[in-house]
């Protein structure tokens, strides 16, 4: 899987995301949307927000740097991250 086959759209980006939280975290596919908040929707804490962004590294091939994720709280802040990230 590279990169640019991937994600390339903030929609490709969004779906990867869902993947990595239905099945690393078991956290069901409808409640992750774009609004959904992290720690309080899902329930997703710090360890695994730094998890999901060495998944994302291992999928990007790019060096993330958990600092510039910081104000992320959202899944459509964390696509919208990742998506700037790719294109910049």
């Amino acid at each position: 899987m590279t990169r640019t086959a991937q994600l390339t759209t903030r929609d490709d980006i969004f779906v990867h995301l869902k993947k990595i939280l239905v099945e690393r975290f078991e956290l069901p596919e409808s409640a992750i949307t774009l609004d959904a908040h992290f720690y309080e929707g899902l329930d997703i804490d710090s360890i695994d927000a730094i998890d999901i962004l060495a998944l994302l590294k291992e999928h990007t091939g790019e060096k993330i740097d958990p600092e510039s994720f910081k104000q992320v709280r959202t899944v459509g802040d964390m696509v919208e991250a990742v998506y700037k990230l790719l294109n910049r």
